[in-house]
């Protein structure tokens, strides 16, 4: 998994028959040098055409250092290649623009397939829209999977570059509970963005930008005043979406630690806003992804929730592991889409029907 933080690759071992039976492995997070971060947050943004010459090169490097990530796995593993059935490979999200049906995540599944020896599922978003979908977000269901006996209702909160939630229910049929997922607004990539142009830091560590300032409430309900908060899901959204928001807080004058503070809040009240569409209130959340690394972003959340601490806690608090699972959603999926089981519902991309996706691709013989 490359997220839309741009910080690197995770990869993880999942031993799975895509349904219900999970038993996770080991997992490396692989930092990208500030060369390539710098090179794909460059590439964001749909005047990036996955043909030009530029772009197919950024592929190709993006494909070797998945490669790479896969053989450090392997070896950390104690597996070989013939040991493993199938790797799920998400790509680099350049753009995604559900309004007109399209999504652009770079990265060769062929060439991965060959470099690694191993059978190769991408393209996991391109079924989901071509059936009426948003194509995201696609970790609900392995959330759903992991969560099966966990007490309901409870929220699943990834707090990558973009924020997304999944809304998982008490009742469903025989295979899946209730859910409703849907991103929620700005993750980390507005105040990473807003660090890194003012200090040259890639985040604000520990939130300790963010704790010396203070929000400004005006501009801060003023970026909550977008229309993306009242429309309803099925939603998504491109990592530049809320942009804007930072040429607000510049033009407004805002200190470095009072930006980093209306940021922090921005992603906080995102969240919040979003809770008006569950079914009932989520008893608890669970929250994965870089976000959830920050205290003052964790803080933040359970004041706006009006939870108890207690109750918005890291996902290491039921035992799984928040910088794998992303990782793990992916594996868990490619097993699905070789048996042709589905990736998306309804309730969570917004597609017609349940629909299954991606595209297989074998090594040389």
């Amino acid at each position: 998994m490359s997220g839309t933080s741009a910080d690197g690759i995770d990869a993880a071992v999942l031993e799975t028959d895509g349904r219900m039976v999970v038993r996770p492995g080991p997992f490396i997070t692989v930092p990208y040098e500030p060369p390539m971060r710098a090179r794909l947050l460059a590439a964001l943004g749909p005047e990036s055409d996955p043909a030009s010459a530029a772009v197919q090169a950024l592929a190709a490097d993006l494909t070797a250092l998945h490669g790479r990530a896969v053989a450090d796995l392997l070896h950390e593993a104690g597996l070989t290649p013939r040991q493993v059935a199938l790797i799920g490979f998400h790509g680099h999200t350049l753009w995604h623009d559900p309004g007109q049906g399209r999504t652009c995540q770079i990265g060769d599944g062929a060439a991965l397939a060959r470099a690694t020896g191993i059978t190769v599922v991408n393209d996991f978003r391109a079924a989901d829209m071509a059936a009426g979908g948003q194509g995201a977000p696609l970790a609900p269901l392995y959330h759903a999977a992991r969560a099966a006996t966990l007490a309901r209702p409870l929220a699943v909160l990834n707090l990558g570059g973009v924020g997304n939630v999944t809304w998982i229910g008490s009742d469903g049929d025989d295979e899946w509970p209730v859910l409703l997922a849907f991103d929620t607004g700005p993750g980390n990539a507005l105040l990473d963005d807003w660090m890194a142009g003012r200090t040259g830091a890639a985040r604000d560590d520990d939130g300790r930008a963010a704790a010396r300032g203070r929000a400004d409430a005006a501009l801060l309900a003023q970026l909550m005043a977008r229309p993306w908060f009242d429309r309803p899901p099925p939603k998504s959204l491109d990592r530049q979406d809320f942009a804007g928001a930072l040429a607000a807080i510049t033009a407004a004058g805002l200190a470095t630690d009072d930006g980093a503070a209306t940021l922090t809040a921005l992603t906080a009240a995102a969240v919040a806003a979003g809770t008006r569409w569950f079914p009932t209130a989520a008893r608890r959340w669970l929250v994965s992804g870089g976000g959830r690394h920050n205290p003052v972003l964790m803080a933040a959340l359970a004041r706006r929730l009006g939870c108890p601490a207690a109750a918005v806690a890291p996902v290491e608090a039921v035992g799984w592991r928040g910088d794998a699972l992303e990782a793990e959603a992916f594996a868990w999926l490619a097993v699905r889409s070789a048996d042709g089981l589905p990736l998306s519902l309804p309730t969570t991309t917004g597609v017609a029907r349940p629909t299954t996706g991606g595209v297989r691709h074998h090594p040389m013989p």
